[in-house]
């Protein structure tokens, strides 16, 4: 099969973060049986989704890691103008597709060159390595690496298809999803003193986040290699209230912490924890049961910082050709990975400013430029 067959059987198996991976993780271990690859499902605690890990080549320290998330975002609410799970040329140069660059095309690269890869003498290994729930919080990673860590020598180098245009990304963002529920109290809207809005309090809350990244921006703790140079806070959803005329009881929040490589979580949910404090003291002086709570929704995803990757990079340009790094600000395994003391980068085609969007689409050309690269690496990691 070519890459392009390969990525229109991916984009048809529609792998919304809220649904299983399976039929997908089932038709590429299926590819990889046909081919005498070596592969190992890690499972979900409910055995809904998958990780696949797989190696070509010896069982010997040394080897290069390909890194991949296989689900997708929604396309609710989206106006696309094809079906967003069926691979669409319409010849322009663009494959459109739910997951053509976010980031089933670097999936596709990799599959597409395992025959190839079979048939070399492969002095090192190359490591397939396929997560779920990456979307959403990276979820699926962390226990496939242990695995891979804990029962298989030891590799040399990540790389994370993540679309960058095929340039080697060396830094991104941590990432923290959060809640917060302010309780206060309830009353008719007529009698204010009695009650304590939890509306009124979560929109002095949400106000004083916001001042938070600006804070960190004044204070000079910026990063110029990124697009967006400091730590973001940001609130993306709010809910609360029961009717215009009661004050409401209840408002929830939901919002993210985007911290730099050279930032600490803790140190930014402290400083919205220390405003959180001084809101619920002044809500409890008139009702003592009022509260503010905020909880995290996912493991932090760690940042992935510009250090110790020299070799990895020097591999990434030997088989590219001598382009430009850079830093984003999304986040990705790949600090995961950086976290057990494996050189890590970010290289994948396509562009992320394609990604998550109605009509997502990967170039033709990044397909080719993808495949390449595949076909380099066995090159060098096999006997010449």
């Amino acid at each position: 099969m070519t890459t392009a067959e390969i990525l229109e059987r991916l984009v048809g198996f529609a792998t919304v973060s809220r649904d299983s991976n399976l039929a997908l993780i089932e038709w590429i271990e299926a590819w990889l049986d046909d081919h005498g690859v070596e592969h190992w499902r890690i499972e979900s605690d409910d055995g809904r989704k998958a990780n696949l890990l797989a190696r070509l080549g010896p069982s010997v320290e040394g080897g290069v890691v390909l890194s991949g998330h296989t689900d997708v975002v929604p396309v609710d609410g989206q106006p696309w103008s094809t079906d967003p799970f069926t691979l669409t040329d319409k010849g322009d140069g663009r494959l459109y597709g739910r997951g053509t660059c976010d980031m089933k095309a670097f999936i596709a690269c990799a599959l597409a060159e395992v025959p190839r890869w079979v048939e070399q003498d492969l002095t090192r290994p190359i490591w397939l390595a396929f997560s779920y729930d990456e979307e959403v919080g990276c979820i699926g990673a962390p226990r496939m690496i242990e695995r891979l860590m804990a029962d298989h020598p030891r590799p040399a180098a990540v790389i994370v298809g993540e679309p960058t245009m095929m340039h080697p990304v060396v830094a991104h963002k941590g990432a923290t999803n959060l809640r917060t529920t302010v309780t206060g109290r309830a009353s008719h809207s007529s009698q204010v003193d009695q009650g304590v809005s939890a509306i009124h309090v979560a929109a002095r809350l949400v106000t004083r986040i916001e001042d938070v990244m600006a804070e960190l921006k004044a204070e000079g703790r910026v990063d110029e290699a990124f697009n967006v140079v400091h730590s973001s806070l940001h609130v993306g959803k709010i809910a609360g209230g029961t009717a215009i005329n009661i004050m409401a009881r209840e408002c929830t929040f939901e919002w993210e912490i985007r911290h730099l490589p050279s930032d600490r979580f803790e140190d930014l949910i402290g400083r919205v924890e220390a405003i959180a404090e001084e809101l619920q003291a002044e809500m409890r002086r008139r009702a003592p049961e009022a509260s503010i709570v905020t909880e995290a929704l996912n493991t932090t995803v760690p940042a992935l910082a510009d250090d110790n990757n020299a070799e990895v990079l020097t591999l990434c340009r030997d088989l590219i050709g001598e382009v430009p790094t850079g830093a984003v600000a999304y986040a990705t395994e790949a600090g995961q990975f950086q976290r057990q003391g494996l050189p890590t980068v970010i290289c994948g085609p396509g562009s992320i400013a394609q990604a998550h969007q109605p009509d997502e689409y990967l170039a033709i050309e990044q397909l080719g430029a993808g495949s390449r690269f595949m076909t380099a690496l066995g090159e060098r990691l096999g006997r010449p």
